[in-house]
């Protein structure tokens, strides 16, 4: 009788899961969808902006970056220890 009692609570234990589950998938596949939504309007949105206003979108930076240091090579042979 304890057994059965056992694999009773264990298969309605099985079933809430298993709703549980299904539950929390379409919760997820939900919020993936709007996700995905939210950013194909972000982007139609901000290529509407930039057809409007042309300028904003193809402002240069306003300097440009220092351009490096020269680096020379200098060989470990020219570079000799001097006897004291």
């Amino acid at each position: 009788m304890v057994t059965w009692t056992i694999a009773g609570l264990g298969l309605v234990l099985a079933l809430a899961a298993l709703g549980w589950a299904r539950r929390l998938s379409r919760k997820l596949d939900a919020l993936t969808r709007s996700y995905w939504e939210l950013r194909y309007d972000y982007t139609r949105l901000r290529s509407q902006v930039s057809r409007l206003d042309p300028e904003t979108a193809e402002t240069p930076a306003a300097e440009p970056p220092p351009a490096p240091a020269p680096v020379s090579f200098v060989p470990l042979s020219s570079m000799k220890k001097k006897d004291k």
